[in-house]
């Protein structure tokens, strides 16, 4: 529910605040003094366009911010909300603000938001009916959500696109495979080549590090007997001196007075070991030394074999320690391809299933549709008669859509088409000329479904082209409308304007330099003046003060009534 409005710098508007309650709101006020402007503004936080030329005379810039309040919100906005990452809380503010070069900016609690998201928030939260761009009832769209609101169906809708969804991922899938299939042969001959050279070569994990250490290991052989023959030398086989000799002495020292000072038994233990040591290093040198004579023709095989590598390797460019994983991913597409067939035939009987289960859905909600859609025809055409559309008729066509592909919203194409005088085909609703009729058919289905309808509803000239009776039961259904939520109504007639629950009076205020137009809450007695003004003309004669009296009175009576 809209529960405070703020309006600056906007048309003729200087500044202005009002406080809105539930019920049926009227605006009466002067032709000129800027009724409709309200309801501009209220355009403009739905997300219509705006511009430089809407900013009063001698402004940088207009601001128009809404509060709505979330405690009876309607169903869906709190999680559309929670998508867009916005704070809800127990209120929603929508702020719109255009600057004189032609920038306009949008904002939800606060949050910086593009148009759009402003769009599809002002599309939940207000509903406006009249001569504007905003006819909400004329989209295709909005009048498929009526029929389904109407008959309560939305729980079907819902299975048709749940059933929508599942069966379009099951053909994204099925064309990404096909896509695949089409080249699949050519990829298929070298994937099994690929895969055979790399079969063929039996690599092992760990093999070229070691082939690449061996190799190392061949290629200096010499150095490596020179160095190892040297130390072999100096440790135990030098005439001379060597390690082995010097430690054995040391030791044969050491024992020989050992039994004179305990002290030294460690220390002879220590070069008993060494010696030992010694000994076994120079076995691993005469070993090693022996393994270097013997490895004279292994590395030709270790070349040839680090060369094969290191050409498939090249081959797949990759480098020589990437080939194992390289394999494992060719098998793995290889194994996808010799599978893909397949894969292919189940997804393509899984697909036509799918459509089988969308297409059951969507026949159930068709009949269920057709069926509703004549209660609903019946239900608006009873009240266009009382409506000044005497004679007039509804006619909801619900027709299976002619091309074949699926949709989100079902099987069929529904459009609401009327007559509004006799004897005239009924024609598409978009297409009605008279803005007035649009707006009283409008009044018409939003009563009719109004057990269904959580949002604002804004009723811009709803009364235009009409008089006497009729506008007094247009401004009873206005009234019925505001008794079960929120509405606006800016009318001139006195019948409508006497049925609402709260009354604000539009001036437009001129010092012959500046106009402006203010907004002022009606009392009781200020609202028999202005309704005797709306009766009366300028001069408001007691008879005219009575006569409003009096409707006030009927309004109040009649509400009591059915209280």
């Amino acid at each position: 529910m809209l529960i405070r409005l703020q309006i600056r710098d906007f048309a003729i508007i200087e500044a202005i605040e009002l406080e809105l309650r539930p019920g049926l709101t009227v605006l009466t006020g002067e032709t000129g003094a800027g009724k409709s402007i309200l309801v501009d503004a209220l355009q403009l936080l739905a997300g219509g366009r705006g511009g430089p030329e809407m900013i009063r005379h001698g402004a940088e810039r207009a601001e128009i911010a809404a509060t709505f309040d979330l405690g009876k919100a309607p169903p869906g906005l709190s999680r559309w909300l929670e998508e867009q990452s916005i704070d809800g809380g127990d209120e929603l503010i929508i702020r719109r603000v255009l600057s004189s070069d032609g920038r306009s900016r949008a904002y939800l609690n606060g949050q910086s938001v593009p148009l759009q998201l402003l769009r599809e928030a002002g599309s939940i939260l207000i509903d406006i009916h009249g001569q504007h761009e905003f006819q909400s009832l004329t989209r295709a769209a909005a009048q498929r959500e009526l029929l389904d609101a109407y008959g309560r169906l939305e729980p079907l809708s819902g299975q048709v696109g749940i059933a929508y969804r599942v069966w379009r991922e099951m053909l994204e899938r099925t064309l990404e495979l096909e896509s695949r299939a089409r080249d699949r042969e050519a990829k298929l001959d070298l994937l099994k080549y690929q895969v055979g050279e790399l079969q063929a070569l039996g690599l092992e994990e760990g093999e070229v590090a070691r082939l690449t250490e061996e190799r190392s290991r061949l290629m200096n052989r010499g150095r490596l007997a020179e160095a190892a023959q040297a130390a072999l030398g100096a440790l135990y086989q030098a005439e001379d001196s060597n390690a082995h000799a010097s430690v054995s002495r040391a030791l044969q020292s050491l024992r020989a007075v050992s039994a004179l000072d305990q002290k030294l038994a460690p220390v002879a233990a220590l070069a008993e070991e060494a010696a030992v040591q010694i000994r076994e290093a120079a076995r691993e040198l005469e070993r090693y030394g022996e393994s270097l004579d013997l490895d004279t023709q292994r590395q030709h095989e270790v070349e040839r074999r680090l060369a094969a590598i290191e050409e498939l390797a090249r081959k797949n460019r990759v480098t020589p320690l990437e080939l194992l994983p390289r394999a494992a991913q060719l098998a793995e597409e290889l194994q996808g391809l010799e599978r893909a067939e397949v894969d292919l035939a189940v997804l393509r009987k899984e697909l036509a299933a799918g459509l089988d289960r969308y297409r059951e859905q969507g026949q159930m909600l068709s009949a269920k549709r057709t069926a509703a859609a004549i209660s609903l025809a019946k239900d608006i055409s009873a009240r266009m008669q009382t409506l000044g559309m005497s004679g007039g008729r509804l006619e909801v066509d619900v027709a299976q859509s002619r091309t074949s592909e699926p949709a989100q919203h079902g099987i069929d194409d529904i459009e609401l088409r009327v007559s509004t005088n006799p004897g005239q085909p009924p024609r598409a609703l978009a297409k009605i000329a008279s803005g007035g009729e649009l707006s009283r058919l409008s009044l018409a289905v939003q009563v009719a479904t109004s057990a269904q309808e959580t949002r604002c509803m804004v009723f811009d000239e709803v009364d235009s082209g009409i008089g006497g009776a009729v506008a007094e039961i247009v401004g009873r259904e206005l009234r019925a409308l505001g008794e079960r939520g929120q509405v606006l109504c800016v009318t001139h007639l006195p019948q409508v304007a006497s049925q609402g629950h709260h009354h604000l009076r539009v001036t437009k205020l001129t010092d012959g330099k500046t106009t402006r137009t203010s907004l002022t809450v009606l009392s009781r007695d200020d609202r028999i003046e202005e309704l005797a003004r709306m009766l009366g003309g300028v001069d408001v004669t007691s008879k005219a003060r009575e006569h409003a009296r009096e409707m006030l009175q009927v309004a109040g009576k009649r509400l009591g009534a059915r209280r």
